[in-house]
């Protein structure tokens, strides 16, 4: 085998009549007495072209390739002719003449065919031969823009003073909302390290140790139930900083996604709005929103109307929200209820996923209401803004949570359905001002909306222990894209004695405190800086940059659902002989699948 002198990608008119070798896969492939082969590799595609009149040897080597054997071509760059220019392709000007083509490996037959417009295997599929998925132009194309990504962010943090620091994989076990992968000593019988769910408690030590300004691209792993965004094992941009308040650290990153939105994909991002988490939820419904498009909620505050659904709701200290859906009245009413024989509709099984018992409409049509919002009384929907007639009105009426995040879901699942996202559109919103601390129905106790170490703004600190303690707000903020939590942080405590009450509310002993986090405690006690930080959601970014709505398309090799790699058949068992010299025992659940 010769060494490459140029890709496949790279070949231009101002190439013509330089000798080449190339090295690549056969991706296409024709014989018409002329044999023409495309060959690529990661960076393009290029056309050599056998005549029939080449020599023999060269005539049979050509007419033994086969679709993705990998080969090496030597040759020289013809201008092609002006009829067979093609200007889909980057190097459509030119083609190679072969002097000698050397296969350097056959394949087995593919279980798919590698960039087929036609045929698009199942993600089964491409996960199982995620070898061959990797080919694909579009993967090729995600995964440079994964590393664009990473080195943008690494450069623009550079430049503002941070230092890339790693922290531990194998760590100790302390609560952070979902549950640890955890990893048994050998050398420590019965005891147990988990992999970091981030690097949370570190980070806060690195300000302490007087680092002022911390970053990684991380690996973070939590054992949680998954969706089409969410990974077992997912990289962070992880930031901290010493020193610096909210506006500080939302400007940093403000600067930082301008510049990865222009340097990777050019995109101009301006200014970044900011609201706050009430008017999110005021607005849309849920604490992330999509701002691509409008139907914003409206709460119906009809107190006194006589229809039973939303008047028995707002009687039990529930609410009634809903939108407009412009036009919307062409839609089915099928949508909306259920038939005995093919279930709930598709607009009414959504929201029941949301604990939602069912789902209101109106159409107004010819200035007649009708559905059943059509009983609500008439001084009641005059107050709604903004209808015209070929509207359709939803509304959900029940206890406030269940509302509140089933219509602002709904909200984004009409938009989609009736395509009114407008396309390669990026509309960024800082979400702040959330609340510190939920009560846990269940076990009677308050817990943390975001994590312990999260300092409450400081007119809300002396509210800590009191009946108060559901007013209180955090000095906390997300950065969502487009429907999706991108990133998000806080300012961390960083007064000893605060931390302390902070435990104490959230009905944590000295000792519970001390041996959940106590390396942490200790370190607060030693001139702890003011400090906070984020952690961005690196595998989004790239999902979003990428225009896909899976994470799986930007991971080389991702989980499935259920955290399975089927290319590396992991998880799987091991000998007892191992489990043995951790002094784990192999013991499976009767129910366990």
């Amino acid at each position: 085998m010769q060494s490459r002198t140029h890709t496949c990608g790279e070949l231009r008119a101002e190439h013509a009549g330089q000798t080449v070798t190339l090295h690549g896969w056969v991706s296409g492939l024709r014989d018409k007495k002329t044999i023409f082969v495309v060959l690529r590799d990661r960076y393009g595609t290029v056309q050599v072209t056998i005549d029939h009149n080449a020599d023999q040897a060269l005539l049979d080597a050509a007419r033994q390739l086969a679709l993705e054997y990998t080969v090496e071509v030597q040759g020289t760059v013809a201008l092609r002719e002006d009829f067979a220019r093609n200007a889909k392709m980057e190097t459509g000007d030119i083609e190679i003449i072969p002097t000698s083509i050397e296969v350097l490996s056959t394949t087995k037959p593919l279980p798919f065919k590698i960039d087929s417009p036609t045929e698009r295997p199942t993600e089964e599929v491409r996960l199982k031969y995620r070898y061959l998925d990797l080919r694909q132009s579009q993967l090729q194309k995600t995964m440079r823009i994964r590393h664009k990504t990473a080195l943008v962010v690494r450069n623009y943090l550079d430049e503002k003073g941070f230092y890339e620091i790693e922290t531990p994989i194998l760590n100790r076990s302390t609560p952070e909302g979902a549950r640890d992968y955890l990893v048994p000593s050998r050398v420590h019988p019965g005891e147990w390290y988990a992999l970091p769910q981030s690097p949370q408690i570190f980070k806060q030590i690195l300000m302490i140790g007087g680092m002022d300004r911390y970053f990684q691209l991380c690996r973070c792993f939590r054992d949680e139930d998954l969706r089409a965004d969410r990974q077992p094992e997912f990289t962070q941009i992880d930031i901290e900083m010493s020193f610096v308040t909210q506006d500080m650290i939302i400007e940093l990153s403000n600067g930082m996604i301008r510049k990865v939105w222009k340097d990777v994909i050019g995109v101009d991002v301006g200014d970044i709005p900011s609201i706050t988490y009430a008017e999110a939820i005021e607005r849309f419904g849920v604490d992330n929103p999509d701002l691509r498009f409008g139907m914003e909620l409206f709460t119906a505050d009809w107190t006194g109307t006589e229809f039973g659904v939303i008047g028995n709701a707002l009687s039990a200290g529930g609410v009634a929200r809903g939108f407009v859906v412009k036009g919307g009245a062409e839609v089915s009413n099928s949508l909306f209820k259920t038939h005995k024989k093919k279930g709930d509709g598709a607009w009414l099984a959504f929201v029941k996923k949301y604990r939602l018992g069912g789902l209101l409409y109106g159409k107004l049509e010819n200035g007649e209401w009708s559905g059943p919002l059509s009983k609500v009384e008439p001084e009641y929907l005059n107050t709604l803004e903004g209808v015209e007639d070929g509207d359709l009105v939803l509304v959900g009426a029940g206890p406030v949570a269940h509302v509140n995040t089933a219509m602002g879901r709904l909200r984004a699942f009409v938009a989609r359905e009736r395509n009114l996202i407008p396309e390669n559109a990026f509309a960024f919103v800082w979400v702040t001002d959330f609340p510190a601390f939920e009560h846990d129905e269940d076990n009677d106790r308050w817990v943390s909306v975001h994590h312990p170490f999260t300092k409450p703004i400081d007119a809300h600190i002396p509210w800590l222990g009191t009946d108060k303690m559901g007013d209180i707000l955090s000095d906390a903020y997300d950065i969502v894209c487009n429907g999706y939590e991108i990133g998000g942080g806080s300012i961390r405590i960083h007064n000893a004695e605060v931390q302390s009450k902070v435990f104490e509310a959230l009905g944590l002993s000295e000792a519970e405190a001390k041996n959940k986090f106590g390396f942490l405690i200790d370190a607060l006690q030693y001139g702890a800086p003011p400090h906070g930080g984020l952690a961005m959601g690196f595998d989004r970014w790239t999902m979003l940059l990428s225009g896909t709505e899976n994470i799986r398309d930007v991971i080389a090799f991702p989980k499935t659902t259920k955290a399975q790699d089927l290319m590396a058949e992991a998880p799987n068992t091991v000998a007892e002989e191992q489990l043995a010299e951790l002094f784990v025992a192999n013991t499976v659940p009767a129910d366990a699948e």
